[in-house]
């Protein structure tokens, strides 16, 4: 069963460039064309973007914030964000008063009463299953959010916490056409049987998936990720996607997150864009459906 949290939900607008590789003017028009194309959700963080020289995180919240004062469209968007990449007091991430702190900055940074879809970014094993679920379970009783997901938790840990009573319904792995075993096999498998929803982020591979990164010398702002897949088995991964484009005559982008759809226990893709033409190809193929025989090329090229 779906959680009502991401219900109907096709695609989700990875909100890890605003305030990094692009600025507020250019997030704002790329946010506006998501909700006019139908889209319905943005996943964000407060880590995001920690990793940018004179940055200390909370970037991407503050544009989302600012954004949706200016254009008055909280009721048409659900927000997720997350918890657990930077640390607090005593350097335990999921610690219980960092997770409560934490929420109420994020909170105050995206301008809402409520957040739709709160995740635990990376476990922390330095942080015991026990007290992090009543942390999560405060947050609910609260009002403070709506529906827990956990990012990055391998399966034997997530079906502990699971098992604890931690009412984690999202999932998100990292997985896509060339990063497959963190979610393939016990995870997936665990996703399954326990019915929770999974958003996979990277879905395009640091942008590695959509054709970009051809040539050692390919330059850009993701570049030096991208380019690790640039070996034999990534270029049979593209020759197998450039097959399936001029059978479809969909752009290898909207190929990858069609393939990660139909995966099984995957409710909808993690992407981001750049561009508002970056975002619209992505909205054009939300519901592209790829044949047996184009998947069965793909999962072959990427085994």
């Amino acid at each position: 069963m779906t959680s009502k949290a991401i219900a109907g939900i096709p695609h989700v607008l990875g909100g890890n460039v605003f305030g990094w590789t692009i600025d507020e003017p250019t997030s704002f028009a790329i946010l506006d064309a998501f909700v006019a194309g139908g889209g319905a959700m943005i996943d964000t963080a407060d880590a995001y973007s920690a990793w940018v020289p004179g940055h200390k995180g909370g970037e991407s919240e503050t544009v989302i914030g600012r954004w949706l004062k200016s254009s008055g469209k909280r009721n048409q968007i659900r927000i997720a964000t997350k918890v657990g990449l930077l640390p607090g007091v005593g350097g335990e991430k999921l610690a219980p008063a960092r997770i409560a702190a934490a929420c109420d900055e994020s909170l105050m940074r995206l301008g809402v009463e409520q957040i739709d879809l709160y995740y635990a970014h990376h476990d922390d094993p330095a942080s015991p299953l026990e007290p992090v679920a009543e942390a999560f379970a405060k947050l609910i009783a609260a009002g403070k959010v709506a529906t827990l997901g956990a990012s990055n938790f391998t399966a034997d840990r997530l079906a502990s916490a699971l098992d604890l009573g931690t009412p984690y319904a999202v999932i998100q792995p990292q997985y896509n056409l060339v990063e497959r075993g963190e979610y393939e096999g016990a995870l997936q498998d665990l996703a399954v049987a326990r019915g929770l929803d999974v958003l996979p982020y990277y879905g395009l591979a640091a942008g590695f998936l959509t054709g970009k990164y051809r040539h050692k010398e390919s330059t850009g702002s993701r570049a030096g990720t991208a380019l690790k897949y640039l070996d034999d088995r990534g270029r049979s991964i593209l020759a197998a996607m450039d097959i399936v484009s001029e059978e479809t005559g969909a752009s290898l982008a909207q190929i990858a997150l069609a393939w990660l759809r139909a995966q099984p226990g995957i409710t909808a893709p993690i992407a981001s864009a750049t561009t508002v033409a970056q975002l619209e190809q992505l909205i054009a193929g939300a519901h592209l459906a790829l044949r047996t025989e184009q998947l069965e090329r793909l999962d072959a090229a990427s085994a």
